[in-house]
């Protein structure tokens, strides 16, 4: 078998002391799990657990993912590889390690190489492939996942992730190299530059954009007290510069979470999509009486908030509803200042809220709906400036990523971070909380419920179950859920929409494994196998005109799409 041939190859290699006993204290079901397949390497990168194997994180994966994508940049010509290729990396055990092979295996092949002295955002690092117009980025990473994971992102020439035709053609050179235990690294680093003040100065020029109203930060941003915390992560040396530089210095820092830490050990997850990662932040801003609490994950890319309200409790916001008060506040100004486009958009994945939308609409501002991950935003937003279709206004995910101002190409928790705060400032001058602005829009637009569930399907035969269910709900589509009709359900992978009638049409965006079922209430539906962990997702998205109605006509749809999941 060639699951046994290739662990006898790991076995009879001279492996660092770590990697070699971590290999003999291998159980059969995780020799299983290690050595079945090469970890995936797909349009979100390459990403999984750490440790000995080919369907891991190590040395000898990180330096054969390089290898081929320093082959595909060697046919691109000299002046490709003289442009050169920016590596950052985050807080996570082996990032440091993981960047440096992969600046020794492409400095070997004559690649210039832009490498960060110390660890930097992933926003950052999207920004100096643009700034510097290098030909392509890495950034070391697994972003909010457990400490377990580490993974390795890459950009193209725009800043965005590398797209599919790239994407296809390294993962095909990667098929061409034979034994990963023999590739060429550069010990002396010829061809690598160190990058840091440069880059963070020229980074921090382009965030002094991101403020709105530079007198409502100064006479109101020193009021604001907030706390922030970075999550043990990337974000506290250039969100801290960014915050002050903005006028915001009434903030205090989680102390316990600004120590660098793999393994980020105050949290269960460093994601702050999930409530409990924000718990130790929340106990800071109730002793001290902060407006609200914000943080950013490991990497910097995502940023989670919550608020006070009036009872002294702090209310942990969704991604979709951090978004649509942004949005709001981002319209309104360039109303008041008559500098919104007649042809303005936002930009926003076709699992996130319609909140935000319908907050866009009432501005005459479109949306334009993408398929899950920012890369297919930044695409977007590249088509913009060729085209003039559209000018861009926003860009967001339901995952807690925003872009405000695309200096970056991939969604930035430093610029929300500075963003989030100009909005409380601006809440606070007017003797309101963020809180308060989002019930307002709920008011003025209706009471949005959303609600994403994962379902993990860990191992070899993870993928294939998740395979089995779309299959099923592709053959057998549900009819009602949640009580309401169907009225049309949309299949990304065929790129077509059905009606109860059986009419049809072709959906804009490429193909992807998604599902999405719209309901006779205006409710949606969709599910998604993730590109990154072994989950099958659930997003469920509802309006009414009452928080209880909304939540009523949730809690229906996700109790049904569960119990068809079981039977599945």
């Amino acid at each position: 078998m060639a699951q046994e041939s290739n662990l006898q190859k790991w076995q009879a290699a001279s492996l660092p002391v770590d990697l070699a006993q971590e290999l003999a204290a291998y159980t059969p079901a995780e020799q299983e799990d290690a050595f079945y397949q090469d970890l995936n390497f797909g349009t979100a990168g390459m990403r999984g657990l750490m440790g000995p194997g080919s369907n891991r994180m190590n040395i000898y994966t990180v330096r054969q993912v390089t290898e081929a994508l320093a082959r595909f940049i060697d046919d691109q010509g000299a002046e490709a590889k003289q442009r050169g290729v920016v590596i950052s990396f985050d807080s996570r055990h082996h990032s440091q390690e993981f960047a440096q092979e992969t600046a020794r295996v492409l400095s070997q092949h004559g690649i210039h190489v832009y490498l960060f002295s110390s660890l930097r955002p992933t926003p950052e690092l999207s920004f100096s492939v643009r700034y510097l117009k290098a030909f392509a980025g890495v950034m070391v990473t697994a972003s909010h996942n457990p400490k377990e994971y580490n993974g390795y992102k890459v950009y193209g020439e725009d800043g965005g992730q590398m797209v599919p035709d790239a994407v296809a053609a390294v993962v095909a050179k990667r098929t061409e190299i034979q034994d990963i235990f023999t590739i060429a690294t550069d010990e002396k680093e010829a061809n690598v530059d160190i990058v840091d003040d440069q880059l963070d100065n020229a980074y921090l020029k382009e965030m002094r954009t991101v403020t709105v109203d530079p007198d409502l930060v100064a006479a109101e941003g020193s009021q604001l007290k907030f706390v922030y915390s970075p999550l043990h992560g990337t974000g506290q040396y250039i969100g801290e510069k960014a915050l002050q530089q903005a006028g915001f210095t009434n903030y205090t820092i989680v102390k316990e979470q600004a120590i660098l830490d793999g393994d980020f050990p105050t949290v269960k997850k460093p994601n702050p999509e999930d409530p409990a990662a924000l718990a130790l932040a929340i106990e800071y801003a109730k002793k001290n009486g902060a407006d609200a609490v914000v943080a950013t994950d490991p990497d910097a890319d995502r940023m989670g908030a919550a608020v006070r309200l009036a009872n002294g409790k702090y209310q942990v916001l969704t991604g979709n509803q951090i978004a649509a008060v942004l949005v709001n506040y981002l319209l309104t100004a360039k109303k008041q200042r008559q500098e919104l486009p007649e042809n303005g958009a936002i930009v926003t994945s076709v699992v996130s809220s319609r909140f935000a939308s319908t907050v866009a609409q009432s501005f005459g501002v479109a949306t334009v709906d993408v398929l899950t991950g920012f890369k297919y935003i930044a695409e977007m937003i590249d088509r913009f400036e060729a085209t003039g279709e559209h000018q861009f206004q926003f860009g967001f995910e339901e995952s807690f990523g925003y872009l405000v101002k695309p200096f970056a190409h991939d969604k930035d928790a430093i610029q929300a971070l500075v963003l989030f705060a100009e909005v409380a400032a601006y809440y606070k001058s007017k003797n309101q909380t963020f809180a308060d602005g989002l019930q307002e829009l709920f008011e003025r637009y209706g009471y949005f419920e959303e609600k994403t569930v994962s379902y993990e399907f860990p191992g070899q035969h993870g993928h294939e179950e998740m395979a089995a269910i779309m299959s099923t709900f592709r053959q057998e589509g549900p009819q009602t859920i949640g009580g309401q009709l169907v009225l049309a359900t949309q299949d990304f992978a065929s790129q077509t929409e059905y009606d109860r009638d059986g009419a049809t049409k072709t959906l804009p965006q490429p193909k992807a494994d998604v599902l999405k079922y719209w309901l006779a209430d205006g409710s949606w539906v969709a599910l998604r196998p993730s590109g990154t962990e072994p989950k099958l997702k659930l997003y469920v998205g509802v309006t009414d005109d009452s928080a209880a109605g909304a939540q009523t006509k949730l809690t229906a749809i996700v109790n049904d799409m569960e119990a068809s999941l079981k039977k599945n």
